[in-house]
């Protein structure tokens, strides 16, 4: 079983007073199972977090009003998803067997595209985060289909730093990579 992060600390399987068990990483929803392999907080600087195969360090750098108002980015071995605040926001990494449902109705906007993790392993960070301590994520090593899920969008204070904005990211083996579809786009207000 692989390790989960939670608040970005490392919790090692049966560390009760982490909250985790031995089985804390295997979900059931609907009859469909999953891992989750990352829950906590990370740093948005610059509105970015980014997932990329750890052998592979270039990001995607084609930078448009519409990419950026899509909220990810997708380049040959990683994506960046662009968040609402630039700051510690909330993420989710799940990992499906399978392509999952998309659940529009639970969020305000759901975007999806798909990447090359050879690897097997991805890195999990904030633009400016150090790599060294970035979490690593064990996947399927191939092409991995990725959706961010976004909610909250609506709960941004005025200044922008404040809010109940939550990143859901679903992983899950895919047969070649997919450029940017967006299943469902939030217009704010």
């Amino acid at each position: 079983m692989q390790p989960v992060f939670r608040n970005g600390e490392r919790v090692e399987a049966g560390d009760k007073a982490g909250g985790a068990s031995d089985t804390a990483t295997q979900q059931c929803v609907e009859g469909f199972m999953f891992q989750i392999l990352y829950q906590g907080d990370l740093f948005a600087d610059y509105f970015q977090i980014y997932l990329r195969d750890e052998a592979h360090p270039d990001l995607p750098d084609d930078y448009t009003d519409e990419g950026i108002a899509r909220h990810l980015m997708a380049g040959s071995h990683s994506v960046i998803i662009h968040t609402a605040r630039n700051m510690m926001v909330p993420v989710s990494v799940e990992w499906h067997h399978e392509r999952p449902v998309p659940d529009l109705d639970a969020f305000q906007h759901v975007v999806e595209a798909a990447f090359a993790c050879p690897t097997g392993r991805l890195v999990l960070a904030g633009l400016t985060d150090s790599e060294a301590t970035a979490p690593r994520l064990a996947v399927k090593a191939g092409f991995v289909g990725v959706r961010i899920n976004l909610s909250g969008l609506d709960t941004l204070s005025e200044n922008g730093l404040e809010g109940e904005d939550r990143y859901l990211v679903q992983l899950w083996p895919a047969a070649e990579p997919q450029d940017v579809h967006v299943l469902k786009a939030w217009q704010a207000a």
